[in-house]
């Protein structure tokens, strides 16, 4: 058993953690020093569901009498009250002895009521927690414990199955624009999942009983938060400031913050909240932010733009945006204003509605006139969605030039070339590849959660070859069969780029015949990502090592069947096992093998690490442009 202490200054409140300990240790056999008494209030204390304990002084707080124990306490020491009361405490448990005897004595002394909370670790992971108020009436000593469990999630309803799935939305937002936020009532906090991306460490249950934020702040700005506490009042319930803070890495951020209380006509606080932006600058890096880095990855497309919180005054949208509607980020000015260039007064209507809350989504083809000019004009199509999470709206989109698409996809239903090739089929694929990426990233948010860098590199190459399949999608007439060379070259391309101080060489060997369609090239080109993604990682750890190759091959096994071997001159695996067992990567690529019905082994060779994909060629799927 291990025991920490650590006062909580902000909340006036003493945290104990108490690491494996068993409960047979709770209490052990020791005799009664006094004859037993009523305590006072006894029938009540049985249907508290609250714990009390009562505790009699003995040598003026050197030990106490145990007069009573609550029966969630006996539970899970598994014994009866008459085994305990009227024992001495260091006697019948010197577990709880040890632990509480300094602040029993204290409050006996001085008569002021005192607040703890109690963790029980096993392992790492908390069991149990405990918030506890420990109190004198007269000579007697009274505890008073609230258990918490941690239990299992069970099934939930699709009400809250909604709730989830807003929250995942929410964070994603908090993600890309590095803000987090938190609700404060009854002395409790609800921290937003991007607060823990702003301070590089996963959620632990006592994060609900003080400031995390603040808990990291440093010396030197510790003025601004004591000045923040007595600056709040029903006068003054908003405050703004810069606070830098220390994270548990040692990094120094710098945070904008913004809080709002909210007061009784007693001016007592009632609530207030918080929001916190990282506005940290690193003058060594081109992008210092995650929504920098996950917009970059669609910058140098200009067709395509993601719009991140376009309903709010915090809006950050990719690049493509900007030359969609030909301004120049630089000069654009966000406001309702922009909505007047939008040529359909249902669709202007439909915008409107969402801004005020009466719709959740629009999801509409719009022509936009440039500059509010009707001679230049852009056929785009506009998805926007609002959702609730806690006490905030959010928004989350993309707009997307459909110019040449609309006019290609003219020509192939003149033609009959292909009939049932709509182009919001492609749209269509562009919002599931969204719903791809934020699925990866809240596997990798569970499974990575300490380590935001990490995810992020995992990320780069997915978005760039997203970003490249989105770029040629808009330059192609035919999404069925579809060149694969040509996808590969790009995508060495991109990822050479990408790697280029590792250097790394790509050799590919593709077939020019093999055509296929976007629903297969898709997936498995982000599969070739995590197998490359894996090889760069971890196939050449001598930075030193000459003729560092990966290397891939795709050919036809026969007339329906395709074949992907991709190899690297590495160190190898030196446990094949693990890696398929105990790797998230390898379930990321075994699901989007399955998504094309493939088969993927692990090689064995004598050099180097390699694995083999087979794959039909085609596979029933029916085009519904209709969706």
């Amino acid at each position: 058993m291990h025991v920490e202490r650590q006062y909580r200054e902000l909340e006036k409140i003493e945290e104990i953690k108490v690491y494996n300990v068993n409960t047979l240790d709770f209490y052990q056999e020791a005799p009664r020093v006094m004859k037993p008494d009523k305590v006072r209030f006894s029938n009540i204390m049985k249907h508290v569901p609250t714990d009390i304990d009562v505790f009699l002084p003995v040598n003026e707080g050197e030990d106490f009498i145990i007069e009573r124990v609550g029966w969630n306490i006996l539970q899970r020491a598994n014994i009866n009250l008459e085994d305990v009361e009227y024992r001495l405490l260091s006697q019948c448990s010197p577990f709880f002895y040890d632990i509480l005897i300094d602040d029993l004595r204290e409050v006996y002394k001085t008569g002021e009521t005192k607040a703890l909370r109690i963790f029980y670790y096993i392992s790492d992971r908390v069991k149990t927690l405990a918030n506890v108020h420990i109190l004198r009436d007269g000579e007697e000593v009274y505890l008073i414990s609230d258990f918490k469990e941690t239990k299992l999630e069970p099934d939930i309803s699709a009400e809250e199955q909604k709730k989830q799935d807003n929250e995942n939305k929410a964070s994603l937002i908090e993600y890309f624009s590095q803000t987090g936020s938190y609700y404060k009532s009854r002395d409790e906090y609800v921290w937003t999942p991007g607060i823990y991306n702003i301070i590089n460490r996963s959620k632990e249950p006592r994060d609900s009983y003080y400031n995390i934020i603040f808990d990291l702040v440093i010396p030197e700005d510790k003025p601004l938060v004591e000045e923040l506490l007595e600056t709040m009042s029903p006068e003054t319930d908003t405050y703004e400031n810069i606070i830098r803070i220390s994270t548990p890495g040692g990094h120094i951020k710098y945070l904008d913050t913004y809080l709002y209380s909210k007061f009784d006509e007693n001016g007592e606080e009632i609530s207030h909240y918080g929001l916190f932006k990282d506005v940290s600058v690193d003058s060594h890096k081109h992008m210092t932010r995650p929504v920098d880095f996950m917009l970059n990855g669609f910058n140098h497309n200009s067709k395509l733009s993601l719009l991140v919180e376009p309903l709010s005054k915090r809006y950050e949208f990719s690049e493509g945006f900007y030359k969609i509607i030909e301004i120049p980020k630089k000069d654009y000015i966000h406001s309702e204003k922009i909505i007047e260039n939008i040529a359909e007064p249902e669709a202007r209507d439909n915008i409107m509605k969402l801004i005020n809350g009466e719709l959740e989504e629009v999801n509409e083809i719009i022509t936009y006139n440039i500059n509010g000019n009707e001679e230049n004009q852009k056929i785009c199509e506009l998805f926007i969605e609002r959702f609730t999470y806690g006490n905030k709206t959010h928004s989350i989109g993309f707009l997307t030039d459909v110019t040449i698409a609309r006019q290609k996809q003219k020509e192939l239903v003149e033609s009959n070339a292909t009939k049932n090739i709509l182009i919001k089929e492609v749209h269509h694929r562009v919002k599931n590849n969204l719903q791809v990426l934020n699925s990866f990233l809240n596997l990798e948010r569970r499974a990575y959660g300490s380590n935001p860098n990490k995810i992020l590199d995992n990320m780069q190459a997915r978005l760039s070859s997203l970003a490249l399949l989105h770029e040629k999608t808009y330059n192609t007439t035919d999404f069925i069969n579809i060149n694969l060379k040509d996808y590969i070259i790009d995508q060495d391309t991109t990822l050479q780029n990408l790697f280029t101080t590792k250097d790394i060489h790509f050799e590919s060997d593709i077939n020019e015949e093999i055509h296929l369609s976007m629903e297969i090239i898709t997936p498995l080109l982000l599969v070739i990502d995590e197998l490359t993604m894996n090889a760069i990682k971890h196939a050449f750890p001598d930075e030193n090592q000459e003729d560092k190759t990966i290397y891939k091959k795709i050919d036809y096994v026969d007339e329906n069947i395709c074949e992907l071997i991709l190899k690297d001159n590495g160190v190898g695996i030196e446990n094949p096992e693990k890696l398929v067992n105990h790797n998230l990567g390898w379930e990321i690529i075994m699901s989007l093998t399955r998504q094309i019905n493939g088969k993927i082994e692990i090689l064995d060779l004598d050099v180097g690490t390699g694995f083999k994909l087979t794959f039909p060629k085609t596979f029933n799927y029916e085009l519904n442009g209709d969706e």
